[in-house]
């Protein structure tokens, strides 16, 4: 998520990114032995979500370039697999692969600071292997897509940080339909609702919220797909803005906390593991000091994550050509807790 300074001016959505725990497991069986502990990125990337492939890469998207690089887990030199804008992409938002379909969806943002054009707001998806433009499905009633994450059947999950509602997109469809819209999906103040976005197997949903709050919240998917209620999962202290989420494992959750509302400076963000039991959960938290940690990954039995920097672009909003160059960019990762 982004600085308390641009969430002032309009309070601006992260990506978050959801992506789906069985999807992703055969890319962790696949990358965990072999992956390095950091890897690199391209300079000035500005992450905001990353996902994980079949094969171990690592897909990043990019807030400002308006792309997706793909990471190996060897150490190579990333490859610019989604080039800047391809497909209308501006914001890279939440980044999921579908390797069932060989695809790619990113979550694209309207928000500005980018070095492409900006656009509408949409969900859009790629070739995996190739990068190649596939579709773009707009956001209904000017919504920002934020982040997504996908079921074992194929139906993919959108968090809308401009309303307070998920959207769903089944598998064949042609547009985005609202799937749960309930006015507790936000905090209000900020003018933003929605954030990250995670499923436990395919009937609990979980989603963040933008704005710092105790609690992240669960809809349960109901028999034929329909939503339930919306119920808080309580934390044991307010999460500092609760980005990206993770399940790795049934009522196991890493929280990105990106510090968006931090009063603590650019390096107040850290990386939480919930234990989810019934309507409560506690909290570990396992790396501090981080500068806008908006999404990560798990793989094996480490968790690979990104810092944003937003930071730096925000604070030459009236000055972009002092944005500084070269700024160097890289995915981390720390053992999970056993």
């Amino acid at each position: 998520m982004k600085p308390h300074s641009l969430l002032r001016s309009l309070a601006l959505p992260a990506t978050l990114l959801g992506a789906l725990f069985c999807a992703t497991q055969p890319a962790l069986a696949a990358g965990a032995a072999k992956t390095l502990p950091t890897l690199s990125l391209p300079a000035d990337w500005y992450p905001e979500s990353l996902a994980t492939g079949p094969d171990g890469a690592f897909y990043v998207g990019s807030w400002r370039q308006g792309a997706v690089a793909r990471v190996r887990p060897d150490g190579s030199a990333p490859e610019i697999l989604v080039t800047p804008g391809s497909n209308g992409l501006a914001n890279g938002q939440g980044v999921l692969v579908d390797a069932a379909h060989q695809l790619l969806w990113v979550c694209s943002g309207n928000w500005g600071y980018t070095s492409v054009p900006s656009t509408p707001s949409a969900l859009k998806s790629y070739d995996l292997t190739s990068g190649a433009p596939r579709a773009s499905y707009a956001m209904p009633d000017k919504g920002y897509c934020n982040d997504l994450a996908q079921d074992s059947h194929g139906t993919l999950y959108v968090t809308d940080s401009f309303h307070p509602r998920v959207l769903r997109l089944l598998p064949g469809a042609a547009a985005l339909t609202i799937w749960k819209e309930d006015p507790s999906m936000g905090a209000g103040s900020d003018g933003v609702y929605l954030n990250g976005i995670a499923l436990d197997g395919d009937r609990r949903l979980y989603v963040s919220l933008v704005t710092a709050v105790p609690y992240v919240l669960r809809v349960d998917v109901e028999e034929g797909g329909a939503a339930g209620a919306v119920n808080r999962i309580e934390m044991p202290r307010v999460l500092k803005n609760a980005d990206a989420i993770r399940i790795y494992a049934p009522g196991r959750m890493a929280i990105f906390e990106s510090n968006a509302f931090g009063k603590t400076g650019p390096y107040g963000g850290q990386i939480s593991i919930a234990r989810i039991d019934g309507g409560s959960a506690t909290l570990d938290t396992i790396v501090s000091g981080l500068n806008d940690p908006s999404s990560g990954v798990i793989v094996g039995n480490r968790v690979y994550f990104i810092e944003s920097k937003y930071g730096l672009l925000f604070q030459h909003k009236e000055h972009p050509e002092e944005i500084p160059t070269n700024v160097p960019f890289d995915l981390q990762s720390r053992e999970l807790p056993r």
